[in-house]
């Protein structure tokens, strides 16, 4: 390559990195036998010489009652993001706790990490804070002191949805919330959202309810059946369980419920789940672009030796559409 530019080697890697300025036509005579030779830096070689795999992990494993469509567009935004920073990012699905993180630093394949699916009591932490390769959390645990972390706020989120429900005056609201073994598990999120309903019903006196909901149609119609038996009055429902929403709300026309007539929904997730469904849903977006480019530009500047912030709660957004309303008169 520098023999058929007519320059030395050094010059072609100040071309190709930027890291020192060279007159233009010596860059334009080395751009021109880069496309001559058709000529691609050999990643192992560039590798060994700057001690960087240009490669970062994304940390996801799949467990039971994820939804797994949300979850990838976090992947896919990790993933645009990396490449504005000549990154890879090697997906790591398999749930292997510390063991995959011991085994992937180790490896050296990686330069840091980022983790998702983050339990409040959970087992990687102690790992991570060992580790010589930087990693950020997508997710918060019991006690992320000392940890880099990104996230909606969800407990925000859950008093944000009580709060617009209670301005339109209603007074008997209930969760519908994430697979049981999403909060057995202790994930942060869930947990979070279902503490901040009933922190924020309990505080303006409303009647709540809230508990698990599995993603199967029959479980959904059987929960509606409770809830409705056990809370007659019940005008509210706040729905934090992608998987769910289309069964959900024909369940409610099996009961003669009309949304948002009789009972109002607001749920939390991607706009266009919220976009998609009759009527269209009020909703809390889950920012999974935003966080998932954020995730990522903070363990850049984390490599490069830069200043963090601990924390990055991303405050909630209700967008009202179709299918909130003033509760029936009695």
């Amino acid at each position: 390559m520098a023999r058929h530019a007519g320059v030395a080697p050094s010059t072609v890697s100040y071309a190709l990195s930027g890291k020192r300025t060279i007159s233009a036509a010596t860059r334009a005579r080395v751009l021109a036998s880069i496309r001559t030779l058709n000529y691609h830096p050999h990643a192992g070689a560039r590798a060994l010489a700057s001690n960087r795999a240009n490669v970062i992990a994304l940390v996801l494993p799949l467990r039971a009652g994820m939804h797994v469509p949300v979850l990838m567009q976090f992947a896919v935004s990790v993933v645009t993001t990396a490449r504005e920073f000549d990154q890879d990012v090697l997906l790591m699905t398999a749930d292997e706790g510390a063991d995959g993180l011991r085994r992937m630093d180790a490896s050296a394949l990686v330069d840091g990490l980022i983790l998702m699916d983050v339990e409040l009591d959970d087992a990687r932490i102690p790992l991570l804070c060992e580790l010589d390769r930087p990693s950020v959390l997508i997710g918060f645990p019991a006690q992320p002191a000392g940890l880099t972390c990104v996230d909606l706020d969800f407990y925000r989120a859950g008093q944000v949805c009580v709060e617009h429900l209670a301005r339109l005056g209603h007074t008997d609201v209930a969760l519908i919330g994430a697979p049981g073994a999403v909060y057995d598990r202790g994930t942060g999120f869930a947990r979070r959202t279902m503490a901040g309903f009933l922190d924020m019903a309990a505080a303006l006196r409303m009647s709540a309810a809230a508990g698990p909901c599995e993603q199967d149609p029959v479980a959904v119609g059987a929960r509606v059946d409770e809830l409705l038996a056990r809370h007659p009055a019940l005008t509210g429902l706040v729905v934090h369980n992608e998987a769910v929403v289309d069964p959900l709300l024909a369940a409610l026309v099996a009961h003669g419920r009309r949304v948002p007539e009789q009972v109002s929904v607001v749920a939390i997730c991607p706009d266009g789940l919220a976009h998609r469904a009759t009527p269209a849903l009020t909703s809390v977006l889950i920012p999974a672009e935003e966080v998932g480019t954020q995730a990522v530009r903070l363990l850049m500047r984390k490599l490069g030796g830069q200043p963090v912030p601990d924390s990055s709660l991303l405050p909630p957004r209700l967008t009202v559409r179709d299918s909130t309303a003033p509760p029936p008169r009695v």
